[in-house]
């Protein structure tokens, strides 16, 4: 049996984690706190959501530069680096007394932050044998599976017991104490890579994110006219096509697109993967509103029926390696994902008269299977990808679950005004909920069947499964 994790490999995740559980945490937190920012800044609310799409874009814009920052400064010191650019602009967010002041800093935080993710996932994979990867990308995985739950609730607390300043505050002490263990932890960089940097890539790759992101939310949030939405798309579609034929024929591409052609890699982040991360992360959005929406309960109630999911999250994670290793990547990914599928979809079952346990049980399932689901696909991406690769690999599968975050979001908020317009109801209802909440878990069940085609021997060096099919 292979070993799950040494202690040396366990802290180095863990240290990467608490650093990425900050900067993921930093991008859900402040919704709950525009409301009362806007008032602050003398503005109205809907101008505030200006500081959450420009984190966005900052975020997805710089995410490509990751890779080649990482090979040429030596990740832990890029890390390092980010994390204090990171703490610094939370610093610029809380003083900031117009918004203005704010925006710069909230562009200023996202860059900072941006290649925080890929780093990280670089240092951990470096640090880890083959078959310590499965349990070293699970620690890595909770930033992401618990901030979007804990965010709201957290920002929702320190925005009506302190102020809004504090959603930023909080991350002066979190920085300081990520960037000592971090220095502590994490061992000096080896030999660097002197390779020049792929300026014309950088652009076209960034133009084509920003566009793409922008646009396809500003089409379903409705906060641009039709004809300027569909412009960002042609641009994106243009510097897509673009972006891919100098990746192809550069001398020292940004990113190297050869890792696309491994086929585990290739559908854990091009694929079905891609797919199922949307579904699945629309989820964390559409349960808090209807819970206060449909339901009425007040934001406390909510937070605490959203705690249960995020349980289900945590409480998995115990079993997750040792599932992997029985039944291989190919059976968990079909299995647990038409079951997450499953899980998502009954969200929409629930009323508020649902007997309490039952209501309980459906929302640590959907927490549970999606917690393993993701362990699953990020581990996988990185079963086949030899060293070489490797950099650009996590620059890419960043990338992808950027865009699946922001998708999943854009997606479960097009679907509740879609229905509802659809319903010709003057305001959101539990319908409109339901069937949002029936057609994403008709998609995650969808995406995950497509893993059948995977090999059943597919990851097995790194999960330790042995019985193939």
């Amino acid at each position: 049996m292979p070993p799950v994790l040494t202690p040396h490999s366990r802290n180095i995740a863990l240290a990467v984690a608490a650093a990425l559980f900050a900067q993921f945490l930093d991008g859900v937190i402040i919704v709950t706190a525009l409301p009362q920012m806007a008032r602050d800044f003398g503005v109205g609310t809907l101008e505030m959501s200006i500081g959450v799409t420009i984190y966005m874009l900052a975020v997805t814009i710089c995410i490509p530069a990751a890779a080649w920052l990482a090979d040429r400064f030596g990740a832990r010191r890029v890390f390092l680096t980010s994390v204090a650019a990171f703490t610094v602009a939370s610093v610029l967010c809380a003083l900031a007394q117009d918004l203005p002041q704010f925006v710069v800093a909230r562009a200023l935080q996202g860059i900072g932050g941006a290649v925080l993710f890929p780093v990280g996932r670089i240092i951990v994979l470096r640090s880890a044998q083959k078959s310590e990867i499965v349990s070293a990308i699970g620690l890595t995985i909770w930033p992401a599976l618990f901030a979007p739950v804990l965010g709201p609730a957290l920002g929702g607390f320190l925005t009506e017991y302190a102020s809004w300043h504090w959603n930023f505050w909080i991350n002066i002490p979190l920085g300081i104490i990520n960037f000592l263990l971090i220095w502590r932890i994490v061992p000096r960089d080896g030999e660097l890579k002197q390779r020049p940097f792929d300026m014309v890539g950088f652009l076209l790759t960034a133009t084509a994110l920003a566009c793409l992101v922008y646009g396809f939310e500003s089409l379903v949030q409705g906060t641009l006219p039709l004809t300027s939405a569909s412009v960002l798309a042609v641009v994106a579609l243009a510097a897509g096509v673009l972006t891919f034929l100098w990746l192809r024929r550069a001398a020292h591409p940004l990113i190297d697109l050869s890792t696309f052609r491994i086929p585990t890699f290739a559908a854990t982040d091009a694929k079905a993967g891609v797919i199922i991360r949307i579904g699945v992360n629309a989820a964390p959005f559409l349960l808090p509103l209807m819970f206060q929406v449909a339901f009425g309960l007040d934001a406390f109630s909510a937070g605490g029926l959203v705690v249960v999911y995020f349980l289900g999250n945590l409480v998995i994670k115990a079993v997750t390696t040792p599932t992997l290793r029985r039944f291989g990547f190919r059976s968990v990914l079909v299995v647990n994902g038409c079951l997450a599928g499953l899980a998502t979809a009954a969200c929409g079952l629930l009323t508020p008269d649902t007997f309490y346990p039952l209501l309980v049980a459906i929302l640590f399932l959907a927490g549970a299977t999606r917690s393993m689901q993701f362990t699953a696909l990020a581990t996988l991406a990185f079963a086949d990808v030899d060293a070489e690769r490797r950099s650009s690999a996590t620059t890419i599968s960043s990338m992808s679950q950027q865009l699946s975050m922001v998708f999943g979001v854009a997606i479960a908020a097009g679907c509740l005004n879609l229905f509802q317009l659809w319903r010709g109801g003057p305001v959101l209802a539990l319908a409109d909920f339901q069937a949002s909440f029936f057609l994403v878990g008709a998609v995650v069940v969808l995406g995950s069947l497509t893993f059948l085609r995977l090999r059943p021997e597919a990851g097995a060096e790194v999960s330790g499964h042995r019985r193939f099919a």
